[in-house]
């Protein structure tokens, strides 16, 4: 299963859209662990879509 999240930053300014298996990346977004967004943070999970198929999800992505 891949997963299209969106991570909006609770200085409600920056949204950031990636596909991922969710289950741990939520929190490393949070704990600094990813470069692109730590400067942004904290981050809350704002929505997210279910895919079974990558490419489906790839495509979801780049809308």
């Amino acid at each position: 299963m891949k997963y299209v999240y969106i991570l909006e930053s609770l200085d409600c300014l920056h949204f950031y859209v990636r596909i991922t298996d969710l289950r741990a990346r939520l929190a490393k977004h949070n704990a600094g662990e990813v470069p692109h967004t730590s400067k942004f943070g904290p981050w809350r999970l704002k929505t997210y879509v279910a895919f079974s198929d990558e490419k489906q999800a790839v495509a979801f992505e780049n809308i």
